[in-house]
């Protein structure tokens, strides 16, 4: 728009005092403006009898807009004027009334001259019958829909930067799984003995759990997604009015508040194997992971010698605190017993992404589609895009060399304690904070196998001093340590208890001293020769530097399509294997006494099959021993005699 030069500043506009332009090239200095005196109170006039509860009562005052002097009444009037011609009529007034100040030429708005709806009905002129039962029902309504409005989203897929599958894949998907639960939810409300009529969802809530149960598993498990979410299918379509009730429960107090604080968690569903405690123990020790030639791994099975340990001293004190960030890949230095300014580490905040990359596979539609591009987990940025989708307080680092872990505490085998006898064996799992001396222990679980009873569940404080107690993963926070009770040497599972308000208080840990200590009280419960059973358990026995020569790795037992060092998640074998969702606490961490107890269970899925293995060959079990068919060649092991074919691909695929 060019800028105006004034070339019609003193011809008067056409349009006059209608013109809609708030910028004008024309002159409107010699038109005659709207009067203030001249507004009039209503722009539809009421009858003189007019009474409160009228709609005519309720009109705003509207002010009217002269005709412009000059134009004549033949002339049309502006498009404003118009809006006469097609307003409602309304009813002329009575002769007898007082005639209105409002001009006969004057212009009346259709948005001004609209009738307005009368207000409600003050309560006190409502009808009052059986008001007790309306204020109940009013309130039962409130307080089951109030606090959760679901959102009205249509029965598509969410958009993901990274979707593990295409648009028509997931929307079949979905529409199955929204069928199942409209299924169950159905069932539900017609249940008239149901106590539990409030967990009944609208059509839009089973919409919404629908989509967020498709969209957690797009995102938790893109390269297994169309599996887990096929299951879960089958499952939903079998489970009993109980499960869904927790089902919903759970959703709910996920999504829109926390409901019955006083209902326990959904706890997994008691393990099967059809064989007694004793059977089990008698076939575990089949399933035993050999580890030697696979120290590269991780797996230790000597103690570094004096020596290596003293080169590994004078590296660290040659780097003068260097090290590489495990997170971010930077390099800062770190400062064990605080610099003079009060620092642990160097290099500011670190900026990283929490979770692991992720690599579509490649299909034979690549060349056509093109290969997706390989992502992080926690953010579906693409990688190289962005530095980090998360800020870390400081950097920390992981020491993986043998020698310079046993610089700060040297490994030590397990000790033979004859006078115990045979112990059963143990479940356990380990979580790891970061200090200014690496990945240290900072709490410990051992469970009963295969009963899954805790026998040891502390934390630990560790030797250096705390960057960072990698809550999101390890479950631990501050708080644990500041309510914890030294240990006593006397652990028991004390009961939880209730705080005001109905919320349930986990009971206070134990803490022991050192990772020292903690390795001594796990000692209490091994012999040599016990099983002690894991996942990825390299980690847990060289954060307590331990070397133990009998142990079972869920990672060797469920290997991975391509081997080591590529290992099967713990929450992704769950899913497979037991059908039991773990580690769901999200931003609170994993649970270590959980996951020992899935860690048990594994094994004894394991065991299970095996044994119909053996006992398809003629294998006995007497007691708590496992006996061979008669004329088997002596010495025979079950497993040179009883091995799958499934099983025995997996030796090869962890071979030595």
């Amino acid at each position: 728009m060019f800028t105006p030069l004034g070339l019609f500043r003193d011809i008067p506009c056409p349009e006059g005092q209608s013109c809609p332009l708030l910028t004008c090239i024309f002159s409107h200095k010699g038109l005659a403006s709207i009067d203030a005196s001249e507004e009039v109170t209503s722009a539809v006039t009421e009858p003189s009898d007019a009474k409160p509860g009228n709609a005519a009562s309720f009109g705003k005052s509207a002010p009217t807009m002269s005709a412009p002097p000059g134009r004549s009444e033949r002339e049309p009037l502006s498009a404003l004027s118009k809006v006469e011609d097609i307003r409602p009529s309304v009813p002329a007034k009575p002769a007898t009334e007082p005639r209105s100040s409002v001009p006969s030429n004057a212009i009346k708005l259709q948005s001004l001259s609209r009738r307005v709806s009368p207000p409600p009905k003050p309560a006190s002129t409502a009808k009052q019958t059986n008001v007790p039962t309306a204020i109940a029902k009013t309130q039962a309504a409130a307080k089951s829909r109030s606090s959760r409005q679901a959102p009205r989203e249509s029965l598509n897929p969410r958009m993901l930067t990274k979707a593990p599958a295409p648009h028509g894949t997931r929307l079949a998907i979905l529409t199955k799984l929204h069928a199942a639960m409209s299924s169950q939810n159905e069932k539900m409300a017609k249940d008239k003995d149901s106590k539990d009529k409030w967990l009944v969802l609208t059509p839009n809530e089973v919409i919404t759990m629908a989509l967020d149960e498709e969209e957690k598993t797009a995102r938790g498990n893109p390269s297994i997604y169309a599996n887990v979410i096929k299951l879960r299918i089958v499952r939903l379509m079998k489970i009993t009015k109980e499960e869904w009730t927790t089902e919903v429960r759970n959703h709910l107090n996920e999504r829109y508040y926390k409901i019955d604080p006083n209902t326990e968690q959904s706890k997994p569903r008691a393990l099967s194997t059809g064989l007694s405690a004793e059977e089990e123990i008698a076939l575990v020790s089949q399933l035993i992971t050999p580890v030697e030639g696979r120290e590269q791994y991780g797996y230790v099975t000597k103690a570094p010698s004096d020596a290596e340990v003293e080169s590994a001293k004078r590296g660290v004190a040659e780097s003068k605190g260097w090290e590489k960030c495990d997170r971010c890949g930077g390099r800062f230095q770190v400062f064990p017993g605080r610099r003079e300014d009060g620092s642990l580490t160097s290099g500011g905040e670190c900026v990283h992404h929490p979770g692991k990359p992720f690599y579509p596979p490649r299909k034979q539609t690549d060349h056509i589609t093109g290969h997706k591009e390989a992502y992080y987990s926690c953010c579906n940025e693409t990688l190289g895009t962005s530095s980090g989708c998360t800020r870390g307080k400081t950097h920390v680092y992981k020491v993986s060399e043998t020698k310079r872990l046993a610089s700060v505490l040297q490994f030590t085998e397990t000790p033979a304690q004859p006078f115990k006898g045979p112990l059963q064996p143990i479940c356990f799992d380990c979580e790891m904070g970061y200090t200014t001396l690496g990945l240290e222990l900072i709490r410990l679980t051992a469970v009963s196998w295969p009963q899954g009873k805790a026998l040891l569940d502390i934390l630990v404080r560790p030797m250096g001093e705390v960057l960072d107690l990698n809550s999101r993963f390890s479950g631990v926070f501050p708080e644990h340590y500041t309510k914890a009770i030294p240990y006593d040497g006397f652990q028991e599972e004390a009961p939880e208890t209730a705080q005001e308000g109905g919320a349930v208080e986990e009971p206070p840990l134990r803490v022991v001293d050192s990772p020292a200590a903690a390795r001594a009280l796990l000692f209490n419960y091994l012999q040599p020769d016990t099983p002690l059973i894991g996942h990825a358990i390299d980690n847990d026995l060289n954060a307590c530097r331990i070397i133990h020569p009998t142990i079972i790795d869920t990672v060797m037992l469920y290997p991975h399509p391509r081997g080591l060092p590529n290992r099967m998640s713990l929450k992704t074998l769950c899913r497979r294997h037991l059908d039991r969702d773990i580690q769901t606490g999200g931003n609170l961490g994993h649970d270590s006494k959980e996951d020992a107890i899935a860690t048990g269970d594994l094994v004894r899925v394991k065991v299970a099959e095996h044994w119909k293995v053996l006992k398809s060959k003629g294998w006995q079990i007497q007691g708590d021993r496992l006996v061979p068919p008669p004329g088997t060649a002596p010495g025979t092991s079950a497993g040179k005699l009883g091995l799958g074919a499934g099983q025995k691909r997996a030796n090869a695929s962890i071979g030595s």
